[in-house]
């Protein structure tokens, strides 16, 4: 009996596992850049199946607080560089190849899952590196690669930024894949491509965030590229003002957290979800770290902006806020 118990405690310990250690570092290994033309190919497909696993076993580890062996293989075999490759890859298949098919009148595919797969390719990348990314060893790892990265974080949020400054909140139910086994569904998966680019801008907020952790190691080509090329930090106050996760319908707050709107107690509608932490956050890494204080242009105009946060303190306070007020009016 308490042979039993102990092996039932040690079962319990160990943390779910969708792939072996082995297979994992297969996959990992295999791990490879495809150029444009060879996205929704064979191989591609294959690929796509091997991300989708190594996903999910990050996602469970991350939740266990086992993922260092996944970390290290993804550092060990130098693949975040490919990640990153592979996502600006099919975030230029998305700008530049899916509206053509859209436009297509005589585009009659048997089903427009394997398209739904490409699509949801970008999203499966962004959420493997928001969830390795925390770790300072993956940031390293990336090498030159951290530029694109930043730049791929601005497109989103700017695009984000700007939706929903002009009231284009995405909150329509998701589509499922039977859903999109019908040759009509094509007009429905350009739909779902505008709610899933929504999930994808929000875990490249949180991936910029991990980034800005590390702000005291990074290159400082890539400290130059977020303070004065793309300005984040104005960009923030921006994601700040608009909270593009909060909206309000019927009279009633609802707040997107965890890939679902959910309405929120009158009791909680002053408390900061995850997303604002991560706004905040990465706003406080960008202006009071030392470094940044060095290397940004606090002229009148990044001041005048960076100034409004204090138009929230009554939403959202803390130290965050009190640092930044002392900051801009010294």
């Amino acid at each position: 009996i308490a042979t039993a118990s102990v092996a039932r405690e040690a079962a319990m310990e160990e943390p779910l596992a969708v792939l072996l250690p082995g297979e994992a570092e297969i996959l990992v290994r295999e791990l490879k850049s495809f150029p444009l033309r060879a996205v929704g190919d064979h191989g591609w497909f294959r690929q796509h199946e091997y991300i989708e696993k190594l996903n999910m076993q990050a996602l469970l580890s991350a939740s266990a607080g086992h993922e260092q062996l996944l970390t290290e293989l993804l550092v060990n075999y130098a693949k975040i560089p490919t990640l990153v490759e592979e996502l600006i890859t099919v975030e230029i298949w998305k700008q530049k190849i899916f509206p053509i098919l859209c436009r297509l009148k005589d585009f009659k595919p048997k089903s427009t899952f394997p398209i739904y797969l490409v699509l949801h390719h970008e999203a499966s990348i962004i959420n493997l590196l928001e969830t390795v990314f925390f770790h300072k060893e993956i940031c390293d790892s990336a090498e030159d690669t951290i530029l694109d990265l930043i730049d791929y974080s601005h497109r989103k949020l700017t695009l984000l930024a700007a939706q929903t400054a002009c009231g284009k909140i995405p909150n329509q139910k998701k589509l499922h894949p039977e859903d999109l086994q019908n040759a009509s569904s094509m007009q429905e998966l350009k739909k779902q491509a505008e709610i899933m680019e929504y999930d994808i801008s929000l875990k490249a907020l949180s991936v910029l965030r991990f980034i800005t952790d590390q702000i005291e190691s990074l290159p400082v080509s890539a400290v130059t590229r977020m303070l004065n090329t793309h300005n984040f930090p104005c960009l923030l106050v921006q994601l700040v003002e608009h909270c593009p996760w909060s909206c309000y319908e019927e009279g009633k707050l609802k707040k997107y957290e965890n890939g679902a709107w959910y309405v929120v107690p009158p009791e909680d509608h002053i408390k900061m979800t995850k997303l604002d932490g991560q706004v905040w956050i990465a706003l406080y890494n960008l202006i009071l770290s030392a470094e940044c204080q060095r290397k940004y242009n606090l002229d009148n105009f990044n001041k005048s902006q960076l100034l409004k946060v204090g138009g929230l303190k009554n939403r959202q306070t803390g130290y965050a806020f009190c640092s930044l007020h002392l900051l801009l009016n010294t």
